[in-house]
């Protein structure tokens, strides 16, 4: 999406990026100079802030994978302007066949404070988004403990029942991750998780507008049900976004990335994780709920930052990240 008089050029800001231009965030000691090459790949998108995103694994992989990451972007201007912390999706999730996703269910267990300790301290202090089911015991108590470190918590891959959101909102919980996702084809149609949470004004609601994980109607009917002001995109994109078609991994999982955009796992029919860009999603906001270009671009970019308790990037922010492209040396 090119920028035009009426819609406004920003610094976008994506809180959910598990990779990207054909680089995997998933894999281990990424090198340098593919974690440069995905983040000049977002510049070119529009999106100079993202929350650097690791799906369930055991802790010490997620802990090894964050240190190392934290390490790079300690020495690129680039990658410290760029990750402006991280998201941890997983492996605080429910297990369940329809709500586990993408994820490995083998992978998920109950949160507990010292593990949150372990990947707080692996990330430099600099983990900002927590992703859990809240019904796993011990959940409120790790969900006070992480919002007391400054950390943001949101529910996703959840069925958590109401009282069991009710505690997570007391303990601090404030959003709900790819809401309408991560959830079984055939739910009850009024008793269930996408139900219970699109009427939680507390809470704000994160979607995917890319017209596949929710189609333009149901979007636009679950957009309406939430409070103007708690809405949020992102694009919960992975290794295929802002890359030609061909083959990518989201962790162990092979995907294929045909014309159409739409990310498979090779010989299945159903779609497999998103290539949506920002930039692509601000134009769908606009396109599928009739957003002006303005409110648009808010919420995938001011919005997101008060979202997340952070402040506004810094004039220096690299607009032109071709000056950047040399970071390491």
């Amino acid at each position: 999406m090119t920028p035009t008089a009426s819609t406004p050029a920003a610094d976008l800001f994506d809180l959910q990026v598990n990779g990207f231009s054909g680089v995997d965030f998933q894999q281990d000691d990424i090198p340098p100079v593919a974690l440069d090459h995905a983040l000049i790949a977002l510049h070119a998108h529009r999106t100079s802030r993202i929350l650097y995103t690791l799906i369930t694994d055991r802790i010490d992989v997620l802990c090894r994978r964050l240190e190392h990451v934290e390490t790079l972007r300690r020495r690129s201007p680039l990658a410290h302007d760029t990750i402006a912390g991280y998201h941890l999706e997983g492996p605080w999730l429910r297990p369940e066949p329809g709500y586990h996703g993408a994820h490995d269910p083998a992978l998920m267990l109950a949160p507990t404070i010292a593990d949150a300790d372990r990947l707080i301290a692996a990330t430099g202090g600099n983990l900002r988004l927590v992703t859990l089911a809240p019904e796993w015991p011990g959940a409120p108590e790790v969900i006070a403990h992480l919002v007391a470190c400054g950390v943001r918590v949101a529910i996703g891959h959840s069925n958590a029942s109401d009282s069991e959101i009710d505690r997570a909102i007391a303990a601090g919980l404030t959003l709900c991750t790819h809401l309408g996702n991560a959830v079984p084809a055939l739910l009850p149609r009024h008793e269930n998780i996408i139900q219970r949470l699109l009427a939680r004004d507390e809470l704000t609601a994160v979607f995917i507008p890319d017209g596949l994980h929710l189609p333009p109607p149901v979007l636009r009917n679950f957009v309406r049900a939430k409070p103007r002001d708690r809405v949020l995109f992102t694009t919960d994109c992975m290794a295929a976004a802002g890359a030609p078609p061909g083959r990518y991994t989201l962790r162990t999982i092979q995907t294929e990335v045909g014309a159409d955009g739409i990310v498979r796992e090779p010989g299945k029919p159903n779609f497999a994780g998103s290539s949506l860009t920002l930039d692509h999603a601000v134009d769908h906001v606009v396109r599928f709920l009739g957003w002006s270009p303005a409110e648009a671009v808010d919420a995938c970019s001011t919005r997101v930052t008060n979202a997340l308790g952070l402040p506004p990037p810094p004039a220096s922010n690299p607009r032109h990240p071709k000056k950047h492209e040399a970071c390491f040396t």
